[in-house]
């Protein structure tokens, strides 16, 4: 398989897209499995490292996206600044881009100054209309991201990527036997 479930004992996986609690406010996905091509589960696993050595801990949100959920994303918003178009490839369905936040030793996530999805201005890096602790969480999480061989999106506090995505396929859910979503009821899924 092309994809590897992320494990780690500084990692916290939280699936936002397999609950309601997203910008489409229904689950996209049937089961909620944290999936990353081993390069980016590499790159995440030192993350966690730095940030455990720090008594912190990484909590995820979303990692390998297959292309219909990214339709059922972009169908709730057609934006190319906040949702990538799923015609063109995006990272997320390459299993190289990873949607996460930094929470505490106990798994209370740090204040960001925006929840996750927030699809406004205001989510993007380098804020400063964001309390000045959120800043300095959104620049912990990017020092650690980068360090640790990530890209970063600059309108999403939230949104890593390895810098050479476009070298790695996109994966098609129902192809690569993963079976995170009932995929009865979505259209342009080609």
């Amino acid at each position: 398989m092309l994809l590897e479930t992320i494990a780690h004992p500084a990692i916290d996986i939280d699936l936002l897209y397999a609950s309601a609690d997203n910008l489409t406010r229904q689950p996209i996905y049937q089961r909620s499995v944290a999936l990353l091509h081993p390069h980016a589960l590499q790159a995440l696993r030192r993350a966690a490292t730095l940030a455990a050595a720090q008594g912190l801990r990484l909590r995820v949100f979303d990692a390998y996206r297959p292309v219909a959920a990214q339709w059922r994303l972009w169908q709730a918003l057609p934006d190319p600044d906040y949702v990538a178009d799923p015609r063109q490839g995006p990272m997320h369905s390459r299993g190289v881009a990873i949607d996460l936040t930094l929470a505490d030793g106990t798994g209370a996530p740090l204040d960001m100054g925006t929840g996750f999805d927030d699809m406004t201005a205001r989510s993007s890096h380098g804020r400063t209309d964001v309390p000045p602790l959120a800043q300095r969480n959104r620049a912990l999480l990017l020092g650690l991201m980068v360090v640790s061989g990530f890209a970063h999106n600059p309108t999403e506090w939230w949104h890593y990527h390895l810098p050479n995505w476009r070298d790695y396929p996109p994966l098609r859910d129902e192809v690569e036997g993963l079976r995170l979503m009932d995929l009865a009821g979505i259209s342009h899924c080609a």
